[in-house]
C-alpha cells in the first residue's frame, strides 16, 4: 500500500472520505519515514492523518480533533506515535481532550512504537502520564 502524507491541520473536519470510512488514524508525522510498514498496516481502512507537535501547537491540534469529533460520527480513532517523545505524547492527550470536551463516546485506541513494535496503551495510561505525582507514587510502590 502506497501512502501519501496528509496533515491533520490541512484536512477538512467533515471531509467526505472521513464521513464514509468513519475510522481515523492520527499519527506522529515522523512515523511516515521511520516506520512506513507499521503506518501502512495501521492505515488500512482508516483515514490516516499526520501531525507533528513540534511544529503545531497542542491547542490547534486538539481543536481540530474536537471539530472532527463534533461533525463526524466516528466509529474509531487510533493514535500512533513513537514512545518516549515529549512531543508525541501530547497527541494522545489531545485526542483524549477532544473526546472529553465534545462528550462523544468515540472508541479511541492508543499505540506507541518501541523497538520497532506497536504496543497498545490504555486511555488510563495516557491520563496518568499527565500527572507526575501519580507516576511517582506508582514508582514508589515497586
Amino acid at each position: 500500500m502506497s501512502l501519501t502524507y496528509r496533515r491533520l491541520t490541512e484536512f477538512n473536519v467533515a471531509g467526505r472520505e472521513l464521513r464514509e470510512k468513519r475510522r481515523l488514524l492520527v499519527y506522529g508525522s515522523c512515523i511516515f519515514n521511520e516506520y512506513p510498514e507499521i503506518l501502512s498496516r495501521f492505515s488500512e481502512g482508516r483515514v490516516a492523518l499526520g501531525v507533528c507537535l513540534e511544529a503545531e501547537h497542542l491547542n490547534v491540534v486538539a481543536l481540530k480533533l474536537a471539530s472532527i469529533f463534533a461533525r463526524v460520527d466516528l466509529e474509531e480513532v487510533v493514535v500512533l506515535t513513537v514512545d518516549g517523545s515529549p512531543h508525541c505524547i501530547q497527541l494522545h492527550h489531545a485526542v483524549e481532550e477532544a473526546r472529553k470536551v465534545t462528550g462523544r463516546q468515540v472508541n479511541v485506541r492508543h499505540f506507541v512504537i518501541e523497538g520497532g513494535e506497536a504496543i497498545e496503551v490504555s486511555p488510563e495510561a495516557v491520563k496518568v502520564a499527565r500527572y507526575l505525582s501519580k507516576i511517582q507514587r506508582l514508582l514508589n510502590k515497586t
